[in-house]
C-alpha cells in the first residue's frame, strides 16, 4: 500500500462502497429473473425444455451490451440528463424500464400471446443489461484506483444478495404464491433501489471529445476496437477475443438446464431454493474471497487456469446427482463443488478481464469483453433443451466439461504474448516513474 492509498477501514466506509452495494443488488437482481427462474416459471407452466432453452436467447442482451455502450457513455438524457447527470440519469431510466418489463411479464405469463410475453423478457434483459454497463462505468469514475477493491466487493455483495432474491426467495413464494404476483414483487424491489439512485452522487464524468457526430462515432464505436488491436495486434488479438468468448462457456452451460434438472431429479421448489440460492449462494461468495486470495499469492494468469479447470470438472459433479435423484445430501455436496469453483472463476475473470482493459476506454471495452464472456455460452444455451433431448442429462454434463478443452489450447497459445506484454507495460511504467 502506498501512502497515498486509503486504508482498509477508509475504502470500505466511503459513501460510495453502500452506493455500489444497492447498485450490485440492482445489476443482480433481473439476471436471473431472465434465466433460471424463469425457467422454473417455463417448466411448471408446461414448456418443453427445447422451447425453455430458446426462452433462454433473451438473454443475449447481456452479450450485446456493448453495442449500445457508446450511446449510453455519450447520450445525454433530456430532462434526466440535466436533472441526475449522464450515469444516473441512465441507471433510472432502465430501472423504470425494468420495473415496466416485470409487471408486464406478470401480466401475460406464458399462457398468455407467446409473441407479447417474448418481447417484454427481451425488454427486462435489454434493461438489465443497460444497468450493468452504467453501473460499470460508475464504479470506476466514482473513486480513484486504489479504492475500486472495495467498491467490487460490496458491489458483489448486493449481486449476490440479489441472487437470492430473486433465485431462492422467488422460488420459495412460487410455492405458496402465483409465479405473476413473485414478479411483480421482484418489480417492487426495483422501486425501493431506485431511492439510492437518486440520492446517490453523480460521478464526475468526462467531457465528449468529440466536436461532430461523426467524431462521436470515431471516438466511442472505433476507438476502443483501434486501441485494442494496437496492444494487441493481428492473430494474438483476434485469438485473445475468441479465448475471452469460450473461456467460461462449460459454466454458462449448465445454467440455462440446471433448475429443470434438478425439478427433474425430483425436488421441491422449496429445497431447490433452500440449497442451491441459498447455501449455493453463500458457497459462492466464499469462492470468489477465495479466488481474490489466488490471484494475490499466485498471479491473474496461473489462478485463470486453475478456475477453469476447476470449473469444467465441477459439472461432473451433476453426473453423481443423476444417480441419486431425491436425495438432499448428495444435492448439497453438488452444488457446494459447483459454486465454489463458480465463484473462484468468477473472481479470476474479473481480474483477468480487468487487466485487458484501456484506462482510455474503460466502459466500452469492459461492456465488450464482459459480452464476449457471455455469447456463446449463451448462445449454446439456447439450444441446450435439444442436446439434453438428444444426448440426455449425462451426455450433456459430459459434454459441457469438454467444452473447456478449445480454450485451454488457446489459453496457453496465448500465454507468452500476455507475459510480454505484462513486461512491456511493467517498463513502461517504471520508466514513468523515474521521469
Amino acid at each position: 500500500m502506498t501512502a497515498t492509498s486509503p486504508s482498509l477501514r477508509q475504502a470500505f466506509a466511503q459513501p460510495a462502497a453502500l452506493t455500489m452495494f444497492f447498485f450490485g443488488f440492482t445489476s443482480g437482481l433481473p439476471f436471473l429473473l431472465v434465466g433460471g427462474t424463469l425457467s422454473a416459471w417455463l417448466k411448471e407452466s408446461g414448456i418443453s425444455l427445447q422451447d425453455i432453452g430458446l426462452f433462454s436467447l433473451a438473454g443475449l442482451a447481456y452479450s450485446f451490451k456493448f453495442l449500445w455502450s457508446p450511446a449510453v457513455d455519450r447520450l445525454r438524457l433530456p430532462l434526466l440528463g440535466r436533472l441526475l447527470g449522464q450515469r444516473r440519469s441512465w441507471l433510472l431510466a432502465a430501472q423504470l424500464v425494468l420495473t415496466a418489463s416485470l409487471l408486464a411479464m406478470a401480466a401475460i405469463g406464458p399462457a398468455g400471446p407467446l409473441n407479447a410475453f417474448v418481447a417484454v423478457i427481451v425488454l427486462a434483459a435489454f434493461a438489465g443489461a443497460t444497468q450493468d454497463v452504467v453501473v460499470d462505468a460508475y464504479r470506476i469514475e466514482i473513486a480513484p484506483e486504489e479504492a475500486q477493491g472495495a467498491l467490487a466487493a460490496t458491489y458483489t455483495l448486493g449481486y449476490r444478495i440479489a441472487l437470492l432474491g430473486s433465485g431462492a426467495f422467488a422460488l420459495f413464494l412460487a410455492d405458496h404464491l402465483p409465479w405473476p404476483q413473485v414478479y411483480q414483487l421482484m418489480a417492487g424491489a426495483v422501486v425501493v433501489v431506485m431511492v439510492a439512485t437518486l440520492l446517490s452522487r453523480e460521478p464526475a464524468h468526462p467531457a465528449v471529445r468529440a466536436a461532430s457526430v461523426a467524431d462521436a462515432v470515431e471516438d466511442s464505436v472505433i476507438g476502443p476496437f483501434r486501441d485494442f488491436f494496437a496492444r494487441h495486434a493481428g492473430a494474438f488479438g483476434l485469438g485473445l477475443l475468441l479465448f475471452i468468448g469460450l473461456f467460461k462457456i462449460p459454466d454458462q452451460m449448465i445454467g440455462v438446464m440446471a433448475l429443470p434438472f434438478y425439478l427433474d431429479s425430483g425436488f421441491s421448489k422449496t429445497e431447490i431454493a433452500g440449497v442451491s440460492k441459498v447455501f449455493g449462494v453463500w458457497i459462492g461468495i466464499a469462492g470468489a474471497f477465495l479466488g481474490g486470495a489466488v490471484v494475490v499469492k499466485l498471479g491473474v494468469q496461473r489462478t485463470l487456469l486453475i478456475a477453469m479447470v476447476l470449473g469444467a470438472i465441477s459439472n461432473l459433479l451433476y453426473l453423481l446427482l443423476s444417480q441419486f435423484p431425491g436425495d438432499i445430501t448428495v444435492f448439497t455436496l453438488v452444488i457446494a463443488g459447483e459454486n465454489l469453483s463458480g465463484g473462484f472463476l468468477g473472481t479470476a475473470a474479473v481480474a483477468w478481464l480487468s487487466a485487458l482493459v484501456s484506462r482510455e476506454y474503460t466502459a466500452t471495452q469492459y461492456a465488450l469483453f464482459s459480452s464476449l464472456v457471455t455469447l456463446p455460452g449463451k448462445l449454446i444455451g439456447g439450444v441446450s433443451g435439444f442436446m439434453v433431448t438428444g444426448m440426455g442429462y449425462a451426455g450433456f454434463f459430459i459434454f459441457s466439461t469438454l467444452s473447456v478443452l478449445p480454450a485451454l489450447a488457446l489459453f496457453f497459445w496465448l500465454r507468452p504474448h500476455l507475459a510480454r506484454r505484462a513486461a512491456t507495460v511493467t517498463r513502461d511504467d517504471d520508466a514513468d516513474t523515474r521521469g
